[in-house]
């Protein structure tokens, strides 16, 4: 089933699908974890406008990237490039960088579509677009609360950070996860 599925860099006429997989995703795996009010005010049309602006803008450092199905259209999407976060280094709780490059910022599947390898898929487009990019390692954030976790240590991925952040009036504690050396990709992504 998964060979059906086409991961392709996204472009501005892909917004709005990604739009409705960032909007139920999030209400799919946040809720109980984020304020209700938040999920409340999301809509399509706003995450529409912010991410027809991220693609115009992405830099030639960064991906967007899309997971198409036939007859479905957009089921899921990712975006990376340089590290944007700090990352403490383990043990340390300080906002000194890490030595990890390069960065996964978004990566969502609808739910109906999860459990079909896209998630995988999606995650080794981008540590190859990383590697493109000339990163040689990389890592991203994951809610400590959200399952997910555990997907991307499947993946290869080694815990080397938390943080707690305040967003909407609480706090929010995540994991980071990294791949120091993207000069070999994972296992799950064929090795190479």
């Amino acid at each position: 089933m998964t060979g059906e599925i086409t991961i392709r860099p996204a472009t501005r006429a892909d917004a709005r699908a990604i739009a409705r997989v960032h909007v139920e995703t999030w209400r799919s795996t946040y809720a109980g974890m984020l304020p209700d009010r938040v999920m409340v005010r999301m809509s399509v049309e706003a995450k529409a406008a912010t991410w027809r602006e991220m693609i115009a803008r992405r830099g030639p450092r960064e991906a967007i990237l899309v997971a198409a199905a036939p007859g479905a259209g957009v089921v899921g999407f990712a975006s990376c490039g340089p590290a944007a976060a700090v990352l403490p280094r383990p043990g340390s709780g300080a906002g000194r960088a890490g030595p990890y490059r390069g960065e996964v910022y978004t990566l969502y599947v609808l739910p109906d579509w999860q459990e079909r390898g896209i998630g995988r898929r999606l995650l080794c487009a981008c540590f190859r677009a990383l590697r493109e990019a000339g990163f040689d390692s990389a890592f991203l954030w994951v809610l400590a609360a959200n399952p997910s976790r555990f997907f991307y240590e499947a993946m290869g991925g080694i815990r080397t950070g938390e943080r707690d952040e305040a967003l909407w009036g609480t706090v929010l504690h995540e994991t980071a996860y990294g791949w120091p050396d993207l000069t070999r990709l994972p296992a799950a992504c064929g090795g190479e």
